[in-house]
């Protein structure tokens, strides 16, 4: 009798990995799954029907109830506050990194580990001073209320750019300097294009984590003028209790843009999750 082969006695336990793969893979999609299938039925059909049936027949009167009135506003506004965000984030990020990692002046060190420190500080320490503030200021309730907390950078983001500036080799940066490059050039016509996987990493995390933000535009606005797409939806909750179908088409809305983003750059997100362990 032979041996089985080593491709055979491993079998098993691959068979039991494909097989946790699948069971993480059903869990982690059903949700979007119900999400979907839900706001393509009548509020009839959720009604008599199982929530995992599929919409006999679909049903787009959701998405046309929807985007006709209260959700084009937050979705407009929501755009234009990820690409404040996204701009102003890399821009400061990346001159603050520059300098942190290319200047010297006395106390760099020091000044960067405290600024990195902040990570420590939970953001729900610092909802109640930023509101007095914005509230004494009068720009609660406005655009600006939105973007100013986290236009200026992020220590996060100004740590994974350091790191990745620091890794520049120092004579291209000398041989920019001799040729008359000052510091402003060099950061734009040399370290910026070295560095595109990393701001790229940054660029989708932002994106992901505006995009999903809700306690900060929870407090800062009111009324629908101002609302984000995760605010709106909360209100839409509250409003149409009983409707399920345009809640969970409000939710299909608000994640799409995501999931197009994920598809167009899976692999960049994939690569960004090697290089920061973003989850």
């Amino acid at each position: 009798m032979t041996s089985p082969s080593p491709a055979a006695r491993r079998a098993p336990g691959s068979i039991a990995i494909y097989l946790v793969l699948a069971a993480g893979a059903v869990i982690t999609l059903a949700p979007f799954l119900l999400s979907v299938l839900t706001s393509l039925k009548s509020p009839r059909q959720f009604a008599n029907t199982s929530p995992l049936s599929p919409p006999a027949p679909p049903t787009a009167e959701n998405y046309l109830a929807l985007l006709g009135r209260d959700f084009v506003t937050p979705l407009a506004v929501t755009t234009q506050v990820v690409v404040v965000l996204v701009v102003g984030q890399l821009f400061f990020s990346i001159l603050a990194a520059y300098a942190f990692a290319r200047l010297r002046f006395p106390g760099r060190d020091a000044l960067f580990w405290v600024y990195l420190a902040t990570l420590m500080v939970p953001q729900i320490v610092t909802v109640i001073p930023l509101y007095t503030i914005f509230a004494s200021t009068g720009l609660r309730n406005t655009f600006w209320s939105l973007v100013l907390p986290f236009v200026l950078g992020s220590p996060y983001a100004v740590f994974l750019l350091r790191e990745y500036f620091r890794g520049i080799p120092a004579d291209i940066l000398d041989a920019a300097r001799i040729d008359g490059a000052g510091n402003w050039r060099i950061i734009w016509s040399i370290v910026v294009p070295l560095s595109r996987p990393i701001i790229a990493t940054l660029t989708i995390i932002t994106v992901v984590t505006h995009w999903n933000s809700f306690l900060w535009p929870f407090i800062v606005t009111t009324g629908p003028t101002w609302q984000t797409l995760t605010v709106a939806t909360d209100a839409l909750r509250g409003q149409y209790n009983a409707n399920w179908t345009l809640v969970m088409t409000a939710t299909t809305i608000a994640m799409a843009p995501l999931l197009v983003i994920f598809t167009i750059f899976q692999r960049r997100i994939v690569n960004s999750i090697q290089l920061t362990g973003f989850k």
